[in-house]
């Protein structure tokens, strides 16, 4: 396994791209993270090292007509010019969806490339955001070795009676089916518990990655038997500015009366959720400050729905041992995990107010029958780790 050099991953959006970069010599040690962002109109090029401190700060001209692959090639240039020659060993991308057949971290080929690109029918939002990056780099470095990690591989592990819906036989065979995602947070966290809480680990525990994206997982011995994303990544939890779990019959409706598919998939991806119920915003933070009734509803919503969904796990599990909150709201929003442990003191989960509102790794009294805790995830540390260990085939 190579032990030098550094790994640099990205993460494509659909107007940014974050990255990290890893010292493999320093145990895949973050040595510095930063984003380009606003791509589609003036990019904004910013990055930190491991104690803040600003590295680039650089902010293009319209009349620059920065493309995707100018800012790309900025940002290996940067990277390379930090390290020194032959300092960057290696890329690994985050991809949203690789289908039935990507189970696994691979690295990226041409054939392989090729082969994710076809999967777009099945994620037309993030699959042509996240293979961008990807061809720009082979394009600008055709010799730095390249590496995909797919959100949905951890989910191969879900039972079929768990992933199949209650469609024709002909379309699930097409592909239409549950895949999951969020795995590579679920990875990461399931090898955190297994590091520090391995009795926990090896018992029922669900994770609660809750972000402007939200799912939960539900994992039993560190592997998934069960998510609340399915097909889509609007399936489940109720989230920033998705709806989540919805009646397909409401998407009927609105086609009868006037909506066109844009407008319906404007409508669930960008207008719904927090921000659709409150009318304010999808930022938990915002609502959590305003007076407003609407803001409160809308936590309220977001809470209740939270609680529905991990008590629909706990049955997919046959109880549980353990609950992990995880990612932005998960990890810093003490309001919200509360109000998600007071609806479940059915279970026997007896919150510690005051660990919980220092953020402690163990939120949870002793005489609490689960355990609740809070794991920072670290997504881009994961993408370091598979694509290192890849380097080494």
């Amino acid at each position: 396994m190579s032990r030098t050099g550094s790994i640099l991953t990205l993460n494509a959006g659909s107007s940014s791209v974050k990255f990290a970069l890893f010292d493999a010599s320093r145990d895949l040690h973050q040595s510095m993270r930063g984003e380009i962002e606003n791509l589609s109109s003036v990019p904004h090029f910013h990055a930190v090292d491991d104690q803040g401190r600003v590295l680039i700060e650089r902010r293009w001209k319209a009349e620059d007509n920065a493309s995707y692959p100018h800012v790309i090639e900025e940002l290996l240039s940067f990277i390379e010019s930090h390290l020194g020659k032959g300092g960057l060993t290696a890329v690994g991308h985050r991809i949203v969806h690789g289908g039935a057949d990507f189970t696994a971290p691979v690295k990226l080929t041409p054939k392989v490339i090729d082969a994710v690109e076809a999967l777009t029918p099945l994620d037309p939002l993030h699959l042509p955001l996240n293979i961008a990056p990807i061809r720009a780099v082979a394009e600008a470095r055709p010799r730095l070795p390249q590496f995909a990690c797919f959100d949905t591989a951890f989910h191969h592990t879900i039972p079929k009676v768990a992933r199949t819906y209650a469609i024709p036989r002909d379309l699930t065979e097409k592909g239409v089916r549950a895949y999951g995602f969020h795995g590579l947070s679920y990875e990461y966290i399931a090898g955190q518990l297994q590091q520090h809480a391995p009795d926990l680990a090896a018992g029922r525990v669900i994770v609660a990655h809750l972000g402007a994206g939200a799912s939960l997982c539900a994992l039993k011995n560190g592997q998934s038997i069960a998510t609340t994303m399915g097909f889509s990544a609007l399936d489940g939890l109720m989230m920033a500015t998705r709806c989540g779990i919805i009646d397909p019959g409401v998407l009927l409706y609105l086609g009868r009366h006037g909506y066109n598919f844009k407008q319906i998939e404007e409508m669930l991806y960008r207008k719904s959720g927090l921000l659709g119920v409150s009318g304010i915003s999808g930022d938990v933070r915002e609502l959590l400050a305003s007076d407003a009734d609407e803001a409160r509803e809308a936590l309220d919503l977001f809470s209740y729905r939270l609680a529905w969904e991990i008590g629909a796990l706990v049955s997919a599990l046959g109880g549980v041992d353990g609950l992990v909150f995880t990612a932005g709201i998960g990890e810093h929003s003490a309001e919200i995990r509360a109000n998600v442990c007071a609806r479940l003191a059915w279970l026997g989960l007896r919150l510690d107010p005051w660990a919980n509102e220092a953020h402690a790794g163990v939120i949870s009294l002793g005489e609490s029958t689960v355990a609740a805790r809070i794991i920072p995830t670290n997504e881009e540390a994961m993408i370091a780790q598979h694509s290192q260990a890849l380097l080494a085939h």
